[in-house]
């Protein structure tokens, strides 16, 4: 991956731990509040985190969708 693609792994990076961040505050709340819901809201939010964590890019820096 070349040094041109550092903003978009800034800006991946950035809303991985923005997910990361929500689904975090979906457990509190789901802990505290309402139990049920805001653990079950939070698995598919912590799941694009990681996803955004995971994500190639490619050489023209866009997210590759061929790499698994």
């Amino acid at each position: 991956m070349s040094n041109e693609c550092i903003p978009q792994r800034i800006s991946k990076f950035t809303l991985g731990i923005i997910l990361l961040g929500a689904a975090l505050g979906l457990v509190v709340i789901g802990v505290t509040l309402l139990p049920i819901i805001g653990i079950v809201a939070a698995v598919p939010v912590a799941a694009l985190a990681v996803y955004f964590f995971r994500v190639h890019l490619n050489d023209q820096c866009e997210i590759d969708f061929s790499a698994e």
